[in-house]
């Protein structure tokens, strides 16, 4: 696959006091380039992972998926310029703004940015959290996942698939269509649900060890209506994870233990057990549909439905084999 791994993501907040002490002091993020009127966030060995423009709206401002090699950019604006997208070369303020070595830019059918990008740059100094944590799951494996909620998820879907070569790891009809994305080991990278709605529904951060997910959920119930969705263990990708609130109103996962997959070994399928194993409970929703999702997860209690022992990693199953 040319494009390898979702690089950075940008949002766009007037709340920006709002944004610095979330990512910092319950996320765990470190802030950067305080002297900008704009935020920047690293999580790892990066110069930037997670940006916020000071300008109002409150949504997704654009997600960087990075690329192989500088030719995949020439590649990919030769096909979404042939498909009828727009492509913009970017600039050296706005490449010195991403910390990546060349980029280009263009749009989804939905109108959400996509920014494609070539070797992101690397900080010298150590990565210091906002909080005490043991860090974040990213290297090969990107920053975490993106959700959107679209109206029409097939057109989406072409889009990502044809033109961009993500892969469908798994996708659900029932409550609403939900398709899940990989470009690279992490089960899903990218996501689509199908609501109805359009906008940024939440993005991912993978934690490495589960306490530091245990110790952010206590910190978050702190704060009044700050968790959104309570621990709990999804069925596709056996992450367990809580969703908070951000100060955008969209939300964001903290999670832990994300199944890893073999790519080339995949194959895309449909899933019916519901979105979570158990927990998850929908604080934000009506009854109705929270009690709809609620007894999902019972009924997949009330048939021993649940994560294997061992979540799927290649490498581990590999040496498991060796060692039989």
């Amino acid at each position: 696959m040319a494009i390898k791994a979702l690089g950075y993501l940008g949002i766009r907040s007037d709340k920006l006091e709002d944004w610095s002490s979330f990512a910092t002091q319950l996320l765990g993020m470190q802030m950067i380039d305080q002297a900008r009127k704009d935020l920047s966030f690293r999580m790892d060995d990066r110069q930037q992972r997670f940006s916020v423009t000071n300008e109002p709206g409150e949504s997704l401002a654009y997600m960087g998926w990075e690329v192989t090699s500088k030719n995949d950019l020439d590649l990919y604006a030769s096909r979404l310029e042939d498909a009828g997208h727009d492509v913009k070369q970017g600039n050296r303020s706005l490449v010195e703004k991403r910390f990546v070595e060349d980029l280009i830019v263009s749009k989804d059918p939905g109108g959400n940015r996509i920014e494609l990008c070539w070797n992101p740059l690397e900080s010298s100094e150590n990565f210091v959290p906002g909080r005490p944590i043991s860090g974040f799951k990213t290297g090969p494996l990107g920053m975490g996942h993106a959700v959107l909620e679209v109206k029409d998820i097939e057109i989406l879907k072409r889009f990502y698939c044809d033109i961009l070569d993500f892969q469908i790891s798994d996708y659900g009809l029932n409550p609403y269509p939900m398709y899940f994305f990989h470009v690279n080991g992490r089960h899903h990278s990218f996501a689509m649900v199908g609501t109805g709605k359009i906008g940024f529904h939440h993005f991912m951060i993978e934690f490495l060890h589960l306490d530091d997910v245990g110790q952010g959920f206590d910190l978050a119930q702190l704060e009044e209506n700050r968790i959104a969705y309570t621990l709990g263990r999804h069925t596709n990708d056996y992450m367990i994870s809580y969703y908070v609130n951000s100060p955008s109103g969209f939300f964001v996962e903290n999670g832990w233990g994300g199944r890893v997959i073999d790519p080339e070994q995949w194959q895309a399928h449909e899933t019916f057990d519901g979105p979570s194993f158990w927990g998850h409970e929908r604080l934000y929703l009506p009854e109705i549909p929270r009690k709809r999702l609620r007894n999902m997860r019972l009924d997949a209690a009330a048939n021993g439905k649940r994560a294997p022992k061992f979540a799927e990693c290649p490498w581990l199953f590999s040496q498991l084999r060796q060692d039989s």
